[in-house]
């Protein structure tokens, strides 16, 4: 009997492409090995000077990549994986996120119960997932990457699980989270059927050099299968961005969840899905855009018009941060629904109602400017929204609440926080009229690069839309900013530091990690607010190879 041979040719692989992931898994391995095997427990400043040193090298990678070859795109595993400058600049965001959020978690491990080895172990292997996310150019390796990311998540929130709050937080995150993987795998086969491929360059070229879509563009007897999978896959990722009608988790899962990790999600979860969706948008199926575009808008103005709304609603600081990330996700999706294509090439025959093929142009202002205004707001968000939760992070200690206490973050409790700790509340008030929109922040710099992308697509209603609820939400901001500088109620305040655990360092009273992390923040904020053409470059320099 003749004998079969079935060769199997392994794709190339280029490891200096995929070292800021391996740095980070292996980091993650390496430290649950020590931790395991140690005749004692390790200290806790090792395992948090494994993450940000670890962090720290993520970024100055990926940094030297995009100096190594700029904005060009480098693709391994037979171009399963890209690596590019947008895929660069959101990696060096990643690091500097794991940083940030190490120095805040080093004071709070103990009171929330946590293990120090096992929360770095999972923060890292999260931001692996997210690198995964913002590099992916294949829907497989794309769905591996939110798993890493989500599942580092889930156990994240669950490690806290002294406190009910973060139990009942972790289990509404998973089954929500798993309903949300379902539709986005479904979207997936739906898609793969519809092109044959599950490669976004792929995708793209066979939807950009078909003939069928010449003349039945938006005819739903040949393109209902791709259409329906192009809006599960929106399903899946809306989920993960939080926005409306996906976001009902998001403010009970913030609010039970330990500050820090609320910051970490708030700010690298949000900024990987929105990474994944604007890789699938705009070089998966960009041929699509007048099918997708419209639902992008109304998922933008469901978004700002429900978070703000709700924000302003709120008695609760950590909650109210919670509506307003979601509010900060519609402004996002403004600058993602500006555009389709680049001035020079986006034009899609459209048939509409029986009416013959007619030419629409889209963006005339230039692709590249609108998605780097979602980049660059993402960028700038982050760090504010890390500052911010740093913050709760310390006055939730300051309070001294029991760990039970759904009222820890009452804004009655914020009352004359400017007399305790003057550094610490001028500080969050930064970080507030920042996220306010207030010139002179970052704030300021990332709605006016959304709105003028939006005005540029012509989205006029769009963009009055999210200045009108900027303001809005300005009045959520000014309540805590208020409510800090006013007299305090005798009941709700206490002057005193709460006791610190030996060995840890502190500066002025507050733990000396977290003052670290929000002067990290706050700093990143003003100058960016001072000075913002550099981000501007980056954002518009890293977005060339997904719109050129």
């Amino acid at each position: 009997m003749a004998q079969v041979e079935i060769g199997f040719e392994a794709p190339a692989v280029d490891w200096w492409l995929l070292t800021p992931q391996i740095i980070l898994v292996g980091a993650a391995l390496g430290l649950l090995l020590v931790a395991s095997l140690a005749p004692r427990a390790l200290p806790d400043w090792a395992s948090t000077a494994t993450s940000i040193a670890t962090g720290g090298a993520v970024a100055i990678v990926a940094a030297a990549q995009w100096s190594d070859w700029g904005s060009a795109s480098r693709s391994t595993l037979s171009d399963a994986f890209v690596s590019d400058g947008f895929s660069l600049l959101l990696t060096v965001l990643v690091g500097a996120g794991v940083v940030m959020t190490a120095l805040v978690a080093h004071s709070a491990l103990d009171r929330y119960g946590m293990a120090p080895p096992e929360f770095a172990a999972l923060l890292l292997a999260s931001a692996a997932g997210a690198v995964v996310m913002a590099g992916a150019n294949d829907l497989i390796v794309l769905f591996l990457g939110l798993e890493s990311l989500s599942i580092a998540l889930y156990v994240l929130i669950a490690l806290a699980g002294r406190r009910a709050p973060a139990r009942e937080s972790a289990m509404k995150y998973f089954v929500l989270g798993a309903f949300s993987s379902a539709f986005f795998l479904y979207g997936i086969a739906l898609v793969y059927g519809s092109t044959g491929s599950t490669n976004l360059s792929g995708m793209g070229g066979f939807l950009f050099g078909s003939n069928r879509y010449d003349s039945d563009y938006l005819n739903l007897e040949t393109d209902y299968l791709l259409l329906v999978g192009i809006a599960l896959l929106l399903v899946g990722l809306g989920f993960k961005v939080a926005a409306v009608p996906f976001h009902f988790w998001a403010p009970d899962v913030y609010e039970g969840a330990p500050s820090p990790v609320t910051g970490y999600l708030a700010s690298i979860a949000k900024a990987a899905g929105f990474a994944a969706l604007a890789r699938v948008l705009y070089v998966a199926v960009a041929e699509q855009s007048t099918a997708w575009a419209p639902i992008l808008i109304g998922l933008a103005f469901a978004t700002l018009a429900v978070g703000a709304v709700m924000a302003i609603c709120q008695n609760d600081v950590k909650r109210m941060l919670a509506y307003s990330s979601i509010s900060h996700a519609g402004f996002v999706l403004v600058g993602l629904s500006s555009v389709v294509g680049s001035g020079e090439r986006a034009q899609w025959l459209v048939r509409v109602a029986g009416e013959a093929s007619r030419v629409v142009t889209y963006g005339s202002a230039g692709g590249g400017d609108a998605v780097s205004s979602a980049v660059f707001y993402l960028v700038a968000y982050s760090f504010m929204a890390l500052g911010s939760f740093a913050v709760l992070s310390v006055v939730g200690a300051e309070l001294r609440s029991p760990e039970s206490d759904a009222s820890t973050h009452a804004l009655s409790r914020y009352g004359g926080l400017a007399r305790r700790r003057p550094v610490l509340a001028l500080a969050f008030t930064v970080l507030l009229l920042a996220q306010a929109g207030v010139p002179f922040t970052s704030g300021f710099w990332a709605k006016v690069e959304v709105i003028r992308a939006s005005i540029g697509a012509e989205g006029y209603v769009l963009a009055a839309v999210a200045m009108v609820t900027a303001v809005v939400s300005a009045f959520a901001y000014l309540r805590v900013v208020l409510a800090m500088y006013a007299p305090e109620d005798s009941a709700d305040g206490d002057d005193s530091a709460p006791a610190a655990r030996a060995g840890r360092p502190r500066w002025g009273g507050l733990p000396l990690t977290s003052v670290l992390a929000i002067g990290l923040a706050v700093a990143a904020t003003v100058v960016v607010g001072v000075l913002p053409q550099t981000l501007l470059e980056w954002s518009r320099d890293a977005v060339l190879s997904i719109v050129p």
